[in-house]
């Protein structure tokens, strides 16, 4: 292969109309996972990272314990924003199919430092999602049967019980999805595409009864009584945190690009159609559990949450069978984000980018799976619930710690795509496997990306401002407050260390540069 010396910003590869699963070739790699889903496997793998079931769930009684019904229109203003930055995400998932995805653009768009510190803060984020996603299982098994609160009798997560228990039940999964992260590539995606399809039935049946069995209507939504003590902006901004954490994760179809069939034409239709439809059923399941609930003012809306819906105005029966539903769901959802994030991980040690970068990037010839990065996930988002033993405040501190490394990683993309479009450096021309134009927004890319871009930075602020009634509501835990500012700054503190002994042992990994890539002929 013919290279050129690596410079600051990298240079893009040619386009060919039959590229197809050859592609890899035109940006120094050889195909080692095994290319083996097609489209339904890669809407699944967006939309399982999403979840709807697993983070509405878990995220319902924060938002309205702090928002009241008012809370459910940060809801679209939340999807109207991760929908422009998803649709920046398509067009770059068409012109660079690769696993890890905001690593690998990030570093093409801006330099190899900067891509650098985007991918370690998005790994480091989504093995803090794998571990948030985990937890989300205490907020439905003990709702289905008591036996599952191992721990105590409180089932609350906001109680010492509730979240000894879910760190308990939390490590238990991490186990499972650990070890269906190593078997086989084709064994993953089977449970995926199964685990979605059951999510998403389940999903439009859990709207459709609690709409038939509404006990108000839709304008109680403009009903503003529980934000009274943050006033109305307030409670919107503490409220949007359950729409931000509910829709990420949608560029899982372009970590999944190295094993996607057409990944050029399959991966940006599926990364906006996994949110789309993520974002439409997390909407209307909202308002169906806050036109459904038996009452919104007894306080167990902001504790119990949907469960509680379900189960009160659907009867044990039926609203048990849903929660089974919901723990299916927890569980895609867990497997879902740990692939994603070992797909990270491969990707930045085939580079050579992190420690042990020799032994992460060994893919299994039979199984076409990276083992090695799956027991790191594994192993760290464990040792990460541990914080649930310390105190149940650790619990939201994980869930918001992860949304806010996500946004920032995601912004550390939509940022430098700007400044290329700016310099006209940006123009996705070429086609897709079939010959047909790559994903564009034409004309529309520079204000959609100004806006996606706005949206990111404002929402990552709001996200981890510290307030004390959120992250510290019993006081005396100023750490827990603080919890995600101090983990970013760690994280961003130890990627510099890291980098900074590379490269005082002269070790070529500590510049991040990725192997070199054709020049596009003229």
């Amino acid at each position: 292969m013919t290279t050129t010396t690596p410079t600051d910003v990298r240079p893009d590869p040619p386009h060919s109309p039959d590229s197809g699963d050859g592609s890899l070739t035109e940006f120094g790699y050889r195909q080692e996972l095994h290319r083996s889903l097609g489209r339904y496997a890669s809407f699944a793998a967006g939309f399982s990272f999403i979840s709807v079931l697993t983070t509405v769930f878990q995220f319902f009684a924060f938002g309205y314990a702090f928002g009241g019904p008012v809370f459910f229109w940060a809801w679209p203003a939340v999807l109207a924003g991760q929908l422009l930055v998803a649709a920046c995400f398509a067009e770059l998932a068409a012109r660079y199919p690769i696993s890890g995805a905001v690593y690998q653009w990030s570093s093409r768009l801006s330099t190899p430092a900067f891509g650098w510190f985007a991918g370690w803060i998005m790994v480091i984020g989504q093995i803090v999602v794998v571990a948030a996603a985990a937890l989300a299982l205490q907020m439905v098994l003990p709702a289905i049967w008591s036996g599952f609160q191992l721990i105590g009798s409180d089932p609350a997560p906001t109680s010492s019980d509730g979240a000894a228990n879910a760190a308990l039940l939390g490590v238990l999964l991490l186990a499972l999805t650990t070890l269906v992260n190593v078997l086989d590539n084709r064994v993953m995606s089977v449970i995926n595409r199964v685990g979605v399809t059951a999510e998403i039935i389940g999903a439009v049946l859990i709207v459709v009864l609690l709409l038939t069995h509404s006990e108000r209507t839709p304008g109680i939504t403009f009903h503003t009584a529980g934000a009274a003590q943050s006033g109305l902006f307030g409670a919107l901004l503490v409220g949007s945190f359950t729409a931000a954490y509910v829709m990420i994760g949608f560029d899982s179809a372009g970590e999944m690009s190295e094993e996607t069939h057409h990944p050029r034409r399959t991966a940006p239709r599926t990364i906006l159609t996994a949110l789309a439809a993520a974002g439409l059923l997390g909407g209307l399941i909202v308002l169906g559990g806050l036109l459904a609930a038996p009452s919104l003012t007894d306080g167990r809306l902001g504790v119990d949450g949907l469960s509680y819906v379900l189960t009160s105005s659907l009867g044990d029966g039926v609203g048990k069978a849903l929660l089974a539903d919901v723990v299916v769901a927890i569980a895609v959802a867990t497997l879902a984000i740990q692939t994603a994030a070992c797909r990270m991980l491969f990707s930045m040690a085939r580079d050579g980018q992190l420690p042990f970068s020799a032994r992460l990037a060994r893919v299994n010839p039979r199984t076409g799976m990276p083992s090695a990065p799956a027991l790191v996930v594994g192993v760290l988002a464990a040792a990460l619930l541990l914080l649930n033993f310390a105190s149940p405040d650790a619990f939201l501190a994980i869930g918001t710690t992860c949304i806010v490394m996500l946004y920032l990683a995601y912004a550390m993309v939509t940022g430098p795509l700007l400044l290329r479009r700016l310099r006209g450096g940006f123009a996705p021309v070429g086609a897709d496997e079939t010959g047909a134009r790559l994903f564009s927004l034409g004309r529309w890319g520079v204000p959609v990306n100004a806006l996606a871009l706005l949206y990111g930075l404002l929402m990552t602020v709001n996200l981890a401002w510290p307030r004390a009634a959120v992250y510290d509501p019993t006081g005396g835990h100023w750490y827990f407050q603080w919890f995600t500012v101090l983990f970013l700054l760690v994280t961003v503190g130890a990627g510099a260390l890291y980098r900074a002994v590379r490269a005082r042992r002269g070790d070529a990994a500590s510049g991040g540069p990725l192997p070199a890539v054709p020049v596009a002929s003229a």
